[in-house]
């Protein structure tokens, strides 16, 4: 089972980006992807209800194909927040959150937020993270692992591992990584040679493959890895394709 662990839809076409579920699916079939891991791709005008509702009814309309996460921001208020954490895990079942400390401005682990990781690890399921260099003072490799000394039961998606721009902070995210071990990597948006040299590091159980789409395109970049893990057992290769994403969500 080939599992595309990082995947942007919109409710609608709001700009040349945003693709939707139908046109998600669509690409999946192209690429030979049986399962995506699916967030929203935030709208310019951070009205990020009407998205996370249509990630919901896209799990809803594909529920074999689709694993919906929910996705709060926090510089919309405390409250607001906490509403949104809530809704995604009680109404709508999603099988995690996001917090993305780049496209919505703020540092992930400042004293502010820290209270609404609290709150969503309560639910018990994995919290996501981008971790990238586009915005890396906000968004360090280091605050990631700040986060999952202070919750160590609860389990943590590192997503581009420090990548997103050039220079990537791949180093700083494979030490992180070696340091908690409650943390797992999706490396997407991220050079070839930083997964090979995560996946040498850490071992082939705490990467996923995952594309980024719409921002790549996701046939291509599973040949990528296709093509960088042709040197590893098909034990290994089967477990970033899939098998690690699948055991973190427990799916049958």
């Amino acid at each position: 089972m080939i599992i595309d662990a990082d995947c942007h839809i919109s409710s609608a076409k709001f700009d040349g980006l945003a693709i939707t579920a139908d046109e998600l699916v669509a690409q999946m079939d192209r690429a030979g992807v049986d399962k995506a891991l699916i967030w929203l791709k935030p709208p310019y005008n951070k009205d990020i209800a009407p998205e996370n509702k249509a990630v919901y009814e896209a799990t809803q309309k594909y529920p074999d194909r689709l694993l919906g996460f929910g996705w709060t921001n926090p510089r919309l208020g405390k409250d607001a927040a906490l509403a949104t954490i809530a809704q995604c895990f009680e109404e709508y079942g999603f099988w995690g959150i996001k917090f993305n400390g780049a496209q919505d401005d703020y540092v992930i682990d400042d004293a502010t937020v820290m209270p609404l990781i609290k709150a969503a690890t309560r639910y018990g399921k994995p919290i996501a993270f981008h971790i990238g260099s586009d915005f890396f003072e906000n968004t360090h490799p280091y605050r990631l692992g700040h986060i999952a000394a202070t919750f160590p039961e609860t389990r943590f998606i590192m997503i581009h591992m420090g990548g997103a721009r050039l220079p990537a902070l791949d180093r700083a995210a494979i030490e992180t990584a070696q340091k908690y071990d409650n943390i797992i990597i999706i490396g997407s948006s991220i050079p070839a040679t930083a997964i090979l040299r995560a996946i040498d590091t850490l071992g082939s159980d705490r990467i996923c493959f995952g594309s980024d789409i719409p921002f790549r395109l996701m046939h291509v970049e599973l040949a990528k890895y296709r093509a960088l893990m042709r040197d590893l057992a098909e034990v290994d290769q089967t477990k970033i394709l899939g098998g690690n994403l699948a055991h973190l969500l427990s799916l049958k």
